[in-house]
């Protein structure tokens, strides 16, 4: 009773891995993957933006501290 149930137990779980791995594979190949100048076009875009966002959150940056510590500084 023990060996038999944990080989099929075994093989159940193999079997379900195996189709796991096939129905991956079958997605895989419904993917419309993108054509190299999107890519390059989405990843300059993309760096771009982020340059962006850096700059703001660092003029945001400068300006309270400008605010919080010399202005209130000046106060006291």
């Amino acid at each position: 009773m023990g060996s038999e149930s944990l080989a099929q137990e075994h093989r159940g779980r193999l079997a379900r891995v195996v189709a796991f791995l096939q129905d991956v594979r079958a997605e895989i190949r419904k993917v419309t993957w993108p054509t190299w100048p999107e890519v390059k076009k989405a990843t300059t875009v993309i760096i771009l933006f982020v340059f962006a966002i850096g700059l703001a959150i660092g003029w945001f940056d400068v300006l309270l501290q400008f605010v919080l510590v010399k202005l209130v500084a000046r106060l006291f």
